[in-house]
């Protein structure tokens, strides 16, 4: 049998490893998409994933990234976690540079899950999921080149998931409120669970996607217990 496929966008070191793992454990057949693919080499030999060099803001890479998914398999799961930010006081902040960001983490939210969408819409059932952040729903002082795209991928996840969901499509949205410990540091033991473990958050993502659909999550909060909110 031919096993279901997860495509990762903006794969990296953190939550997508941990996904990638988790994922391969459980039979799918992970696709990685990230810009640069060379820092992905050992999570592909560790986990067999297909790594695809992608612009998540362009079109047609997406496009292409979706047409070698097809390839590997029927798509069962999208998830999107690419994001760019930059910081500063509003009359300082560099507009190309947010413009850039609104490119990567709003559009390109879009066009992963049209993508998403159309090959699930076809198959009658799967999820696409999002990684927002603090910045989904309380902007800060000096952070509106991460609020603006956070904001607006937060309200694509809303509108897909209200759309697709009496096709039974799953379409849901993470707050991930707080640090997601680094690769390869230990927690600090003064302060256990400061920080979220990616591992920790990849299962959130995994049992979301097993939901039953009489009980779906449309977003979910994940944040260790010394964080505000």
């Amino acid at each position: 049998m031919t096993s279901d496929v997860a495509v990762i966008a903006g794969a990296g070191a953190g939550l997508s490893a941990s996904l990638a793992r988790l994922l391969t454990r459980e039979g799918f057949r992970v696709v990685l998409a990230a810009r640069n693919v060379e820092k992905l080499s050992a999570l592909v030999d560790e986990t067999g994933a297909l790594a695809v060099e992608t612009d998540v803001a362009d079109a047609a890479s997406v496009a292409r990234l979706f047409d070698a998914a097809d390839k590997a398999g029927p798509l069962a799961l999208a998830v999107f976690n690419a994001s760019a930010r930059t910081r500063g006081p509003i009359a300082e902040l560099d507009a190309e540079a947010v413009k850039q960001a609104l490119l990567v983490g709003a559009y390109g939210g879009f066009l992963v899950g049209q993508q998403a969408a159309r090959r699930l819409l076809a198959r009658g059932s799967g999820s696409i999921l999002f990684t927002g952040a603090t910045a989904s729903v309380k902007g800060f002082p000096s952070s509106a080149g991460f609020a603006m795209p956070k904001f607006g991928l937060r309200g694509l996840a809303q509108s897909m998931a209200r759309e697709l969901a009496p096709q039974n499509i799953h379409v849901a949205h993470f707050i991930i409120d707080g640090q997601i410990e680094p690769p390869g540091q230990a927690a600090d033991p003064e302060r256990p669970d400061r920080r979220l473990s990616p591992d920790a958050i990849a299962e959130a993502y995994l049992t979301t996607h097993r939901q039953h659909r009489s009980a779906w999550s449309s977003e979910l909060e994940l944040r260790p217990w010394v964080e505000a909110f």
